[in-house]
């Protein structure tokens, strides 16, 4: 404040900078107050805002699923929300006016090496030409014709590869930017509140603010002390027969469970997601396993570890608890990946075929990092961050003790063996985030490369396989004459040096062109070299 709107020095690198953005009087049982809204930019990806009373203290931190309010003023959040999105919607309006680009002419990327989606292979040479929201010829650069006013550009030395999907996201408005500029064309929301997803979804498909196409799960738990702070709550087979029927008629395409619904329920809203043509997967409620899941109906298992505490049911008193994790740091490493056991559930998989969708990069800081070192999930990109975000990274993951250090980072090793042993038995296996959207996707590829998945594997999973799983595969998901144009291009070959991905240059979604490095600078990330 005392810097009247100059950007401060931040240590030990960086600057921040503070900006009034509106005030409002509140009223709370009979008593107003002047407020105010205070912006901070230079710490993370978004302004940080605060509202602060007439003597600068502070009054509030509005939001849905996690508020800060003064006591006794708690009823205000939803006025204080409404204005906190009312801001934020404008400055993403202005952000998708300044830098989004809609070519009057087709496009043509010419001498381009081409990443075959569909056959987990690359085309050298090639030259794809982009009209409208379509691509319109794709072929060897000497046989595909260029129109006369096309706007060209040389694809040498870089690759274009379909748009990336997300197949775990909880979307916000800031993931909107934060995934296009990564190359992140396609989202599955695994959820969130109904209206909130709406609005987002309906500001994206506009292109009124830039934000990835989505396709929605429903969020349907239990109540109590551990319930989820979003979706719909079913505590009677009714109630959850209903939330499946409102899912199915809001247009969703699969149903999500969480750990604090009951488990004698779970059967029933398989059958009747099912019978509306929805998938259903989920958490694993407490008091069944993983293999009680599927045979109830699952089509899918979200999260490697609740594959590990498949085994560990004897061991674990409560997953709705931290325990889902700490038991699983105590024992995947001692857990043999070659015993009949393992190798009964796999079968069981295969036999119901059951996609996991394993969230790698989401356990890889839980896991391995430690307070005061940079946790290995940041590390590739930490000197690209905000200050506090890179503050952030160094706060470590589960407490661990001397005796238990390296058992938990075995443990994370499990995790990798585990998904290189489904993917090796043909179990479908999903690349999701459930972590800070775009740059986390990046190191999802790269952990799946690590556990043993070839580069151009771990794209096509990405790509194409996410694509056929949301029967997507005749729009998008490869690069073709007719599909829609959602591209990305990036230097060097991630098909073979998967963290070239990283090296986004352009993005298109629906034909509209992004600069990567704008799109990253919008949101404080450096571009990648």
């Amino acid at each position: 404040m005392k810097a009247n709107g100059a950007p401060v020095r931040l240590f030990p690198a960086g600057e921040a900078k503070l900006e009034k953005m509106t005030d409002v009087i509140v009223d709370s049982h009979g008593r107003k107050m002047h407020v105010t809204e205070y912006g901070i930019t230079g710490l993370s990806y978004d302004p940080q805002t605060v509202w602060l009373d007439d003597d600068q203290h502070f009054f509030a931190i509005p939001g849905k699923w996690f508020a800060f309010l003064r006591e006794g003023w708690e009823d205000t959040n939803n006025q204080l929300y409404a204005l906190d999105r009312k801001a934020q919607d404008a400055r993403y309006e202005r952000l998708a006016t300044e830098l989004a680009s809609h070519p009057k002419h087709p496009l043509a990327i010419e001498h381009v090496r081409l990443f075959d989606s569909e056959q987990a292979a690359i085309r050298e040479n090639q030259t794809v030409v982009i009209q409208g929201d379509r691509v319109s010829a794709v072929g060897p650069s000497a046989a595909v014709s260029v129109p006369r006013d096309a706007d060209v550009i040389d694809g040498t030395g870089k690759t274009l590869v379909p748009g990336l999907f997300d197949m775990h996201a909880h979307a916000q408005a800031l993931d909107g930017i934060l995934n296009i500029a990564s190359g992140v064309t396609t989202v599955r929301d695994m959820g969130n509140d109904i209206d909130e997803l709406r609005h987002l979804q309906d500001q994206w498909d506009s292109g009124t603010t830039i934000g990835p196409h989505v396709w929605k799960s429903g969020f349907i738990d239990g109540h109590g002390p551990f319930q989820a702070p979003t979706g719909l709550y079913a505590d009677t087979a009714e109630q959850a027969q209903a939330a499946v029927t409102r899912y199915a008629d809001l247009g969703y395409i699969q149903i999500k469970l969480y750990s604090s619904l009951k488990p004698e329920f779970v059967s029933g809203i398989a059958k009747a997601a099912h019978s509306r043509g929805l998938r259903m997967s989920g958490h694993i409620p407490n008091g069944i396993t993983a293999s009680q899941f599927v045979e109830d109906g699952a089509d899918e298992i979200q999260h490697i570890n609740f594959i590990f505490l498949n085994f560990l049911a004897a061991k674990v008193k409560d997953t709705r608890t931290p325990e889902r994790f700490t038991a699983v740091g105590d024992n995947a490493a001692k857990l043999d990946l070659q015993s009949k056991e393992v190798s009964d559930f796999v079968a069981l998989l295969l036999q119901h075929h059951t996609t996991v969708d394993v969230t790698l990069a989401t356990f890889e800081g839980m896991f391995t990092g430690r307070p005061g070192k940079v946790s290995p999930d940041y590390a590739p990109v930490l000197n690209r961050l905000p200050a506090q975000v890179q503050r952030g990274a160094y706060s470590g993951g589960l407490p661990v003790t001397e005796s238990n250090d390296q058992l938990y980072k075995d443990s994370y090793g499990a995790m990798l063996r585990m998904t290189k042993r489904m993917y090796d038995a043909g179990i479908p296996v999903l690349a999701g985030t459930d972590a800070t959207a775009g740059i986390m996707l990046h190191r999802e590829l790269e952990l799946e490369v690590e556990a043993g998945i070839p580069p151009a594997k771990a794209l096509q999973i990405a790509t194409f396989n996410a694509a056929r799983l949301l029967k997507q595969d005749k729009e998008v998901g490869s690069i073709a004459a007719g599909k829609r144009a959602d591209l990305v291009l990036v230097e060097g070959n991630p098909a073979e040096h998967i963290s070239d991905i990283r090296r986004c240059r352009l993005v298109m979604k629906d034909g509209v062109v992004y600069k990567s490095a704008d799109l990253y600078s919008a949101v404080g990330i450096k571009p990648a070299d």
